[in-house]
């Protein structure tokens, strides 16, 4: 099984990538526009890396997946983007997050049901279902899913250890 990185691109859409037996390295950006980006990288024999780029409209899009054997599969995550009340986020983990060097835990223990990390992916390779003792470091990406704005509890939590937004201290004029 080819093992598929996915990385948001905000304000753009998604990146899937994977490398290929080869070694070379394939690519789509799926735009919020809905046109697709299908992009190749790899090394030519005088060591420089080589990068072809083609954008695809949706209906070419459609047609290429078609044509590779991937419609099920295909219809099959577009249709989890589309369950109303699910939401599958991923989390980024940087250096200064609260959940860095931290076991992952429980939300449910925290006060937050409703919301479960379903893999957490480190380097290369993907650990589904994690338990609550694994432990989180720099550059994993968290898996996450639930109700959209569990989600993002769950993230603010993973950023500042808290489920609320600090409020901004305002100075009072003076004389009140």
């Amino acid at each position: 099984m080819v093992d598929v990185r996915r990385v948001k691109l905000p304000g753009v859409g998604v990146l899937h990538t994977f490398v290929t037996d080869d070694g070379g390295k394939v690519g789509v950006i799926s735009h919020r526009s809905g046109h697709s980006d299908l992009i190749t990288f790899a090394d030519a024999e005088d060591g420089a890396a080589r990068k072809v780029s083609l954008r695809l409209d949706e209906d070419e899009a459609h047609t290429l997946a078609e044509l590779l054997g991937g419609t099920k599969i295909t219809e099959s995550l577009s249709g989890l983007d589309q369950i109303p009340g699910l939401s599958i986020d991923w989390f980024h983990v940087d250096y200064d997050d609260h959940i860095a060097g931290q076991p992952l835990g429980n939300m449910t223990a925290r006060g937050l049901p409703g919301v479960t990390v379903v893999a957490v992916v480190r380097g290369e390779s993907a650990n589904p279902a994690p338990d609550e003792d694994f432990k989180v470091f720099p550059g994993d990406t968290l898996v996450v899913a639930g109700a959209p704005e569990k989600v993002a509890k769950a993230f603010l939590f993973y950023r500042t250890g808290e489920f609320k937004a600090k409020a901004e201290s305002v100075d009072a004029p003076p004389g009140n």
